[in-house]
């Protein structure tokens, strides 16, 4: 019965109204337990004729059953399998188990730590939501489709992550997603910011409906329960005597109390018989044998049928109430309960939830089920669902007697935690492993690391020798922990660990590994000091070593470690660019192979190989790889004559840093963008995403956002025309590049400070500050930093060689901005000695880079500078491109390169239909018809 609720029964119902008419709806609906959500999807349900309908309900006993929840629900659409993208049906059927994953053995010393290096976390978690989006698009084609779950607090975590995905990319699927969950539970769908209806208790006068009675006790208890539905059915209002007058009456607990009452009314074996089915999934078959083994006849569950508490449908034993299942369960004597485990396991025929049961049944330790749930484990992980298998390892080592073991099984329960997105409970293990307390959440204060400000401290000693029984175990214990730390916001962290760990590496490409990666985090803070000692032990190793993959990392680490302290470098990245085509690095390490050509800054030097590590984490669903790859692919773009390739890039990789919790990826494409705004002239977003990664960068010490963040700012005010306004970033800037000792040129804003010096008419300042930048550039080498070098110098000395050497310098390099730059201050310095012919060249070429860049302010400045000269720029008109969206021109680019809308979805990780709903705003904004005509537009953007 559904009483009142007509606010929510309207939202319910304008939700499938529109999933009816082609429109997504997604709704949370979140209350305390018996507030009546479950009634409510019943009633969403009723009012779904004519949709095609998924259902699943989350169980405390399934809770760990890895995808046990995606299974229930997707089982009526896995015809349409076969017609989802192959890699996300390839990821889904494994984690359905609908195809063997390949058996398990039992697990040696150290194997299990190598179950994350055969199953990228991300990849696997992201890979099957991806395929279950495009299932339920897929299945939503036919008709309408409404998707509800309930209890979805207790819908295993896999599961729940794969729906979090789905649900965030419905956009143009007539598909209403409706969940609902207990108020106050931990859960990935209560965390995922779905728009969220929250249940109330009822009023009096419906509460008064429900019980069929209108009395002085029934007013009581609506009072003491808040008008909770489920608990006006079942309390006995004459009980109230035994509260005290005023306490509080938590509704949970006086339904699992009203719930216990009516169980302990039970005969002693229907109590059993009842616990049995409490106890696992509710199979009539199994609750059956397990009764026979504990001397109870199943039959007895007729009296639990007849109170109320459980009817028999179908084969399967259900509760009326997930509440009553865990009031059984709580009430029953832990001796009990665990013969009751022990009982299930004997007569079940899934391995896997044997073993769960057995790790119930132990009291104490047990080697046996301990290794079996190491198995369990490596199931999970084949199957994507390292949460499970977290679960799975730490049960199994505490288990374990054998010191060794449960250090080697704690570190991969850590690692499988960190590969499903938890790194509070990831830390926490692998720092137990290590025998110390736990240290605060990475990049939070209190976390282990330098002190304030000390960038430059090199391995601090809270990250001092390992205390784990196993040598090896600790490194890699050290190794994740260094891995979170960067990836979650605290690089300082995540050098020290690192740095600390490759001290005690044995073997040498672990160690060059480690040090590689704590360059990294060097990178991250701006801490040359540390990077450079770094790099000196890279160099001391790598004439020992012949395996590529190992060199290639420890060239690129040594070449930045030098190149971002300004003593070279260029030469190991030059090495290491030659290895790149014939080297495989793993999925954590690609970045190196995509950041050596961006060193370089040269039309060639290997920078074809950061589209192709793009293509193969689209391809290969690596979303959890794809912010970091995508900030690097927006760094080129915007040294190029892509900016609004990079500027959708940038967007991108903000995006999906946010969703997968990687803090410093956030900050650095934040920062991108904002210097891309900047230049861009678009004043608010520039100040806004500058904002951002500023708070970031400054409470976790990442230097080099906080660099890039104040380098946008002084050129957003350098392009508005107020010098003095860009000075003071450009201080800030230099500030914070001194306190870290990064002298690298191409951080160095002194060719802009020339240019703000010369117009505030400090022309002393602006020589010195000219002859210093020539000389760190000409001791670099590169032609980037030496073409700006060589602006500066022309602008100081009135120098014309000097402009023109710094032409021929750009020819070397793919920046047009900086090539426009350069040609607008030289054609400013013809006009003003009066060459004007000479001066409309560079003039007229500077405003068209500027005008095809988008840089409007710079595109006016030329523009102005030409009038003076006598002659009016032809400027280029506006572009209805110019107006797409980051999202809506990477859609454009994907078509228009001759991808199928299904192809462009998978890549993007959108739906079909959002492909197409996309795809007709672009047509709309550009004022076409085909993909033809989409492709020569682009073309001439």
């Amino acid at each position: 019965m559904l009483l009142g609720r007509e606010a929510e029964r309207r939202a319910i119902e304008r939700l499938v109204a529109g999933a009816r008419v082609g429109s997504r709806g997604v709704l949370l609906i979140i209350g305390e337990p018996g507030i009546g959500k479950t009634t409510l999807l019943d009633q969403a349900a009723a009012q779904s004729a004519g949709l095609r309908l998924l259902r699943a309900r989350g169980t405390e006993t399934e809770h760990e059953i890895p995808f046990g929840g995606l299974l229930q629900l997707l089982r009526p659409a896995l015809g349409e399998l076969d017609r989802i993208p192959a890699p996300q049906r390839e990821a889904l059927a494994a984690a359905l188990a609908l195809t063997s994953p390949g058996k398990s053995s039992p697990a040696s010393p150290g194997r299990s730590v190598e179950f994350g290096r055969r199953a990228d976390s991300l990849a696997g978690r992201f890979a099957v939501g991806a395929a279950t989006l495009s299932l339920l698009c897929r299945y939503a084609e036919e008709a309408p489709l409404a998707v509800l779950v309930d209890d979805a607090q207790w819908i295993d975590r896999p599961s729940a992550e794969a729906l979090v995905f789905a649900a965030r990319r419905l956009v143009a699927d007539p598909i209403v997603l409706l969940v609902a969950a207990r108020s106050g539970e931990s859960h990935p769908l209560a965390e995922a910011d779905l728009p969220v209806l929250r249940l109330d208790g009822l009023g009096l006068g419906d509460a008064e409906e429900l019980v069929g009675r209108r009395t002085a006790d029934v007013a009581q208890v609506h009072r003491m329960v808040g008008g909770n539905p489920l608990a006006l059915l079942e309390l006995n209002p004459r009980s109230l005597h035994r509260i005290r007058p005023g306490a509080p009456v938590p509704v949970p607990r006086l339904l699992a109390e009203a719930f216990s009452a009516q169980a302990d009314r039970l005969s002693a074996e229907a109590r059993i018989a009842l616990l049995v089915a409490a106890s696992d999934d509710g199979d009539l078959q199994v609750v059956a044998a397990v009764c026979a083994e504990l001397g109870v006849d199943v039959a007895v569950l007729a009296e639990a049928e007849d109170a109320g508490l459980v009817r028999i449908v179908d084969g399967r034993v259900e509760f009326r109430h997930p509440l009553v299942r865990s009031a059984v369960y709580a009430g029953a004597a832990s001796g009990t309960r665990r013969s009751v485990h022990q009982g299930t396991a004997g007569v079940l025929a899934d391995s896997d939830r044997q073993v769960w049961h057995l790790s119930e049944a132990v009291l104490g330790s047990d080697d046996e089920v301990a290794r079996r749930l190491e198995v369990v484990a490596g199931h999970a992980v084949e199957r994507g669902a390292h949460a499970v298998a977290a679960t799975a390892l730490e049960r199994a080592a505490r288990l374990t007697d054998d010191a060794t073991e449960q250090a080697r099984r704690l570190v991969a329960a850590g690692e499988a935690a960190w590969f499903a997105g938890l790194p509070e409970r990831a830390e926490e293990l692998l720092v137990e492993t290590l025998g110390r307390s736990p240290a605060a959440r990475p990049g939070q204060p209190g976390a282990v690391g330098p002190p304030s400000g000390g960038g430059t401290s090199g391995a601090s000693s809270t990250a001092g020798a390992f205390r784990a029984p196993s040598h090896a175990v600790g490194i890699r214990a050290q190794e994740l922990r260094g891995d979170i730390a960067v990836r979650c916001g605290s690089p300082g962290q995540a050098r020290d660990i690192l740095l600390a760990a490759a001290e005690e590496a044995d073997d040498l490409p672990t160690r060059i590994r480690l040090l590689s990666d704590a360059v990294n985090a060097c990178f991250y803070l701006g801490d040359t000091v540390t990077a450079l000692r770094v790099a000196e032990k890279l160099d001391a190793i790598l004439p020992s070593i012949n395996q590529p993959e190992s060199r290639l990392l420890g060239l690129v680490a040594s070449g930045v470690a030098r190149v971002l302290a300004g003593r070279g470098g260029s030469e190991q990245i030059r090495a290491a660019v030659t290895l790149s085509g014939s080297v495989t690095l793993d999925r954590r390490h690609q970045v190196w192979v995509v950041l050596a050509p961006l060193f370089l800054r040269e039309r060639e030097g290997g920078r074809e190989v950061i589209q192709q590590v793009l293509r193969d984490s689209r391809d290969g669903v690596a979303l959890g790889m794809l912010p970091g790859v995508l900030f690097h692919l927006a760094r080129d773009q915007a040294t190029t004559d892509r900016w609004a390739d990079a500027a959708a890039s940038y967007d991108e990789g903000i995006r999906l840093s946010r969703e997968t919790g990687q803090t410093t990826e956030l900050a650095i494409n934040l920062a991108g963008q904002a210097w891309l705004s900047a230049r861009r002239g678009r004043v608010e977003d520039c100040q806004a995403q500058a904002a951002e990664a500023i708070g970031i960068c400054a409470e976790r010490e990442i230097r080099l956002g906080l660099a890039w963040s104040s380098y946008a700012l002084g050129d957003l005010e350098l392009g508005r025309g107020d010098p003095a306004a860009a000075l003071l970033a450009y201080n800030q800037l230099v500030g914070t590049l001194t306190a870290g000792g990064m002298l690298d040129p191409d951080l160095s804003p002194a060719p802009e400070l020339v240019e703000v010096y010369l117009r505030l008419g400090r022309g002393e300042e602006a020589a010195v500050t000219a002859r210093a930048f020539a000389e760190r550039a000409a001791r670099k080498g590169l032609p980037w930093s030496l073409a700006r070098a060589a602006r500066a110098q022309g602008l100081v000395d009135d120098d014309e060689a000097a402009f023109e050497n710094a032409l021929r310098l750009h020819e070397r390099t793919p920046d047009l901005f900086e090539t426009a730059r350069t040609q607008l201050v030289y054609g400013s310095w013809l006009r003003r000695v009066r060459r004007r012919v000479d001066a409309r060249v560079q003039l007229r070429a500077a405003v068209g880079v500027f005008d095809q860049l988008g840089a409007g302010a710079w595109a006016d400045q030329a523009a102005a500078e030409l009038k003076a000269t006598g002659e009016t720029a032809r400027r280029r008109e506006h572009s209805s491109a110019d107006d797409l969206t980051p999202q809506e021109r990477q859609v454009a680019q994907l078509l228009a390169a001759g991808h199928s809308t299904r192809e462009a979805a998978a890549k993007l990780f959108l739906s079909p239909k959002t492909i197409e709903y996309h795809l007709r705003k672009v047509y709309t904004k550009l004022g076409i018809h085909s993909r033809t005509e989409l492709a020569d537009v682009l073309s001439e953007s």
